[in-house]
């Protein structure tokens, strides 16, 4: 079963790369309900095993794009993120001082804690996408202009997948032209 999320994270991952043409450097937030994986009530039964099989799928993917990944903590850290320090020096955002826990703080971001080189948390993001694996509203850590992603890979367990993508804003008005390659 833990290998089956596993592959199902990847695919995930894989798949809003590509839809959402992100590159090195750039930014990805995820929250994660093992919960919701196992088919239980968000909150009510955190997992271990399979927080660190959704991290290892998905960070796996985005370090052989060099691209940062955002482990959003659940409601009781109030979605603080983990971060590579890395990825805080790049995007000069400020260090806060919590470490955690499958209780609070959840079991993905618990393994990002532990799986990443140097992990820092951070209150706040602004990522270029994201993806919302059991409905944990990740909406808070998007640029301001999110468009929806459509992937083929709709669960992970039995928790939903939600993607999203942000892009540029829209400036001027009816004479305005825009640059189609930042759509």
């Amino acid at each position: 079963m833990l290998e089956q999320i596993k592959k199902e994270a990847e695919n995930a991952t894989r798949q809003l790369l590509l839809a959402a043409g992100l590159h090195a450097g750039d930014l990805v937030v995820v929250g994660c309900s093992t919960s919701e994986i196992g088919a239980h009530k968000i909150g009510t039964f955190s997992s271990e095993e399979t927080g660190k099989a959704v991290f290892e799928g998905i960070y796996r993917v985005l370090r052989e794009n060099h691209i940062y990944l955002a482990a959003q903590c659940c409601e009781h850290l109030n979605r603080a993120l983990i971060v590579e320090r890395e990825a805080l020096e790049k995007y000069r955002l400020e260090e806060v001082n919590v470490i955690p826990m499958p209780k609070a703080g959840g079991s993905f971001a618990t393994a990002a804690w532990a799986g990443f080189e140097h992990p820092a948390a951070v209150e706040a993001v602004a990522a270029k996408a994201g993806m919302d694996i059991g409905d944990t509203l990740i909406g808070m850590h998007l640029k301001r202009v999110a468009v929806p992603v459509r992937i083929e890979q709709k669960t992970i367990g039995a928790a939903r997948v939600v993607c999203a993508r942000t892009r540029c804003k829209f400036v001027g008005g009816a004479r305005a032209y825009y640059n189609e390659a930042l759509l």
